[in-house]
């Protein structure tokens, strides 16, 4: 048995490079098989739940012919967070972090985004946003999670064109795409799942940045939930990282969504252009109309939608996306 070194896709601006992922310890479970059904799905996503971490765990990034010693936090996670040096690449590059264990090298390769300066950023929420999970029935959310795989896990209708075109609008050479985020309530522990999902589905390559790693079965059971101050400190952090970038935030009235997408709006008046509710319930929430007509003040676009080809319409309109 061999410890599992997890990678996750970093980004870089002009400056710096940000790479992330997990040690966890040798473990003879075999990997989620995402295509399981019923009970062995059920059995599958609990197992993530239920993974051990490997604190202090030594870890070397190689860059630009360098290798980067770093060691894990006490939840095994670990951060590469260096000055990025005689660069002229963008869009997705390659990158490989290794482990070792026994005297044996363990390497994995992954990619992280280094957007042009002056396009489009996106950042999305997922649950209930562009992937159907049934946030405002706790009990309805918990069995598509254990007992639906990802190849039964559906997305909203219309919501793929609509985040495509996002993704290429004003880019003038093919393959180039502005960047995309998806920053969530979920776990670290969802993370191939999400990917995987967003990969079936065609939905833009994107950084994901989910809450802390959990690693018991009644942490489980509060998966996705608690405090959404994550959200903000991640969303302000992408803001602050690609200062010169103009954002469309997306997200659903499910949950905390338009509050955090106005308090980011207030705190980055030039850089928020609009703002993109998915309305989850059969009525409009007034809470939520009131935070839109403010937001609507402080000159950002602005779009409650029940379905997808309402804010494809309105993002035509306003010029976003041709």
């Amino acid at each position: 048995m061999k410890p599992i070194l997890k990678l996750y896709r970093g980004y870089a601006n002009e400056q710096e490079l940000i790479v992330m992922g997990h040690v966890f310890k040798p473990t003879k479970k075999k990997e989620y098989d995402f295509l399981s059904k019923n009970l062995k799905n059920a059995r599958s996503v609990i197992g993530l739940f239920r993974i051990k971490t490997q604190a202090n765990a030594d870890v070397y990034l190689v860059h630009n012919d360098i290798n980067i010693h770093t060691k894990t936090l006490a939840d095994g996670y670990f951060k590469f967070c260096i000055p990025l040096e005689q660069c002229s690449d963008y869009g997705w590059i390659d990158y490989e972090v290794s482990i070792i264990y026994k005297n044996e090298t363990i390497v994995t390769k992954e990619s992280y985004i280094r957007p042009r300066i002056g396009n489009l950023g996106i950042i999305s929420d997922i649950d209930d946003t562009f992937l159907v999970s049934y946030t405002l029935n706790p009990f309805k959310k918990l069995y598509h999670l254990l007992f639906r795989n990802v190849n039964s896990r559906k997305v909203f209708e219309d919501v793929v064109p609509h985040f495509q075109a996002l993704s290429s609008s004003g880019r003038a050479h093919v393959g180039e795409l502005n960047a995309f985020f998806y920053v969530s309530s979920s776990e670290w522990n969802l993370y191939r799942f999400l990917v995987l999902f967003t990969e079936i589905h065609k939905l833009p390559k994107a950084v994901l940045l989910l809450k802390d790693i959990k690693t018991s079965l009644f942490n489980f059971l509060w998966s996705g939930r608690g405090g959404h101050n994550h959200k903000f400190e991640k969303i302000k952090h992408i803001l602050e990282f690609y200062p010169s970038l103009k954002y469309v935030l997306i997200g659903d009235d499910s949950q905390h969504d338009p509050f955090l997408y106005e308090a980011i709006s207030k705190i980055f008046p030039m850089t928020v252009t609009a703002v993109y509710i998915r309305q989850t319930g059969k009525y409009k929430k007034d809470k939520v109309a009131k935070v839109l007509k403010n937001l609507e003040t402080l000159d950002v676009s602005v779009c409650y939608f029940k379905n997808s080809a309402q804010a494809i319409s309105h993002s035509k309109k306003t010029g976003l996306i041709s």
